[in-house]
């Protein structure tokens, strides 16, 4: 997915820029960059982190990085942030999202007027150089951002570095989430909120959907209201945001108690212990043995120092050779013992049927999974969460093929967790990853433990209603 933070500051802001943006490494790490306003220019350096972590790419970039302005990004894939000489001026730009009509876009650009793009990337567009040129092709920021919203098909939000200022855009659903920091002569934007308090700010306003600001050190600015509608994706409370975070209010660990603690209510194992498979997992498990009252324990330590998370590479078998090295058993915590396990999700399955042939090969008795969040049906459209190539590439979505012998349009039997249809498909996975047994969170009880509006909340990847 990505994240994005920027500063403008009376002083020098190149450490809390440093600082602000490794602090959304988790987010998923493919490229890293920086941008900072020295005067009348913009310093841009980009490094590829996808086998190295955010600061030790940039601890020797940092004596030649100076400027009272910049934004800086992790992203997916795409270089940025990119730097931007148009008929608006100077800046620099980065985003963060997914734009799933890249080419009709192009297209609709070369008709319209003479234009080129540079900053490929495996043979594609770069979705951020898009957006600057639909931005560049009105009169001003607002009206290019309001363009960008009106043509894409997906989400985006954007961070613009002008002179000594920064324009933030939420995406017009605010699936993605934004927060404007304030300390003394100093002023952010961030994605993630636990960003703020180790670097001295205070949370001093969220912006809502397609809110558009701009900021200086001394003062923020509302350049376009927001609009009614919000869906922020749940993934940020379920696996994406960091345990100290908050969106909306809602602080991301007591979410995943909460996600924990239902999946108890309509449970009827009793395993000699709980545990989550690290680190995602680890907070849904501590909320249900703590319901459950059941011993918490970690037969799995996840070696920290130099792996990252797995979903990070783009590569599926690279992902999964991270996922199995990363993980270490704690083999007397496994032999002989019921053990249950709380996942945030289910996507391909991959990597569960691996660790789950590790803990019977290392003695478990009885290997129990409960995923926190419903079965997914749907590949994610708006923030790259579940990239697939194909929706067939879900667990899911193949039982539901082996039990039809295709996929009907209407899904709706396979939406409840009460049919009987439901019920084969959870069995047949639960074969295939070799459980003792399945079960997944039901939709309701995830967005009550969400706890906000289930109206604002993108459920897409799971009943594919945006």
């Amino acid at each position: 997915m990505g994240g994005f933070f920027g500063v403008v500051s009376q002083e020098d802001c190149i450490y809390d820029l440093y600082f602000g943006i490794d602090y959304h490494s988790h987010l998923g790490t493919s490229r890293g960059g920086i941008a900072v306003n020295q005067g009348n220019k913009i310093n841009r350096i980009i490094h590829n982190i996808e086998n190295t972590q955010f600061r030790s790419k940039f601890d020797g970039d940092l004596p030649k990085l100076h400027g009272t302005s910049g934004i800086a990004s992790i992203s997916d894939m795409e270089q940025q942030p990119l730097t931007i000489f148009s008929n608006l001026g100077y800046y620099a730009i980065t985003t963060v999202g997914r734009i799933n009509n890249i080419e009709n876009l192009t297209r609709h650009i070369f008709e319209t007027r003479d234009a080129h793009f540079v900053e490929m990337f495996n043979g594609e567009i770069n979705q951020t150089e898009l957006v600057a040129a639909i931005i560049n092709s009105e009169k001003d920021f607002v009206s290019g951002i309001n363009k960008v919203y009106e043509l894409i098909d997906g989400s985006i939000s954007i961070l613009i570095l002008t002179d000594n200022k920064i324009i933030a855009a939420r995406d017009k659903h605010g699936r993605t989430p934004i927060f404007i920091g304030k300390k003394t002569n100093n002023v952010c934007a961030t994605m993630e909120s636990c960003a703020l308090s180790n670097l001295g700010y205070t949370k001093y306003h969220e912006l809502g959907s397609g809110e558009i600001v701009t900021f200086n050190h001394e003062e923020l600015i509302v350049l376009q209201k927001p609009n009614n509608t919000k869906k922020i994706c749940a993934f940020f409370w379920v696996y994406y945001g960091y345990p100290s975070s908050e969106y909306e209010g809602e602080n991301v660990e007591n979410v995943r108690y909460r996600c924990g603690q239902a999946l108890v209510k309509n449970d009827n194992i009793k395993p000699d212990v709980v545990a989550g498979f690290p680190d995602s997992g680890t907070a849904h498990a501590i909320g249900y043995a703590n319901e459950a009252k059941i011993p918490f324990t970690r037969p799995f330590v996840k070696y920290t120092p130099t792996w990252t998370r797995s979903f990070m590479p783009q590569n599926q078998e690279l992902r999964n050779l991270v996922a199995r090295m990363k993980i270490m058993p704690v083999k007397e915590l496994i032999k002989n013992k019921k053990l249950l396990f709380c996942e945030d999700s289910i996507v391909r399955g991959t990597q569960i049927r691996e660790t789950v042939d590790l803990l019977i090969s290392d003695g478990a008795d009885e290997v129990h999974v409960r995923s926190a969040s419903p079965p997914i049906m749907y590949g994610c459209k708006y923030l790259n969460f579940s990239r697939s190539t194909s929706d067939m590439d879900l667990i899911a979505r193949k039982e539901i093929f082996e039990i039809e012998g295709s996929v009907p349009k209407n899904l709706d039997e396979y939406l409840d967790n009460t049919s009987d249809k439901y019920k084969k498909m959870i069995e047949g996975i639960r074969k295939k990853l070799n459980l003792t047994s399945l079960s997944y969170q039901s939709l309701d009880d995830l967005l009550n433990a969400i706890g906000i509006d289930k109206n604002n909340i993108c459920t897409y990847c799971w009943n594919g209603k945006s």
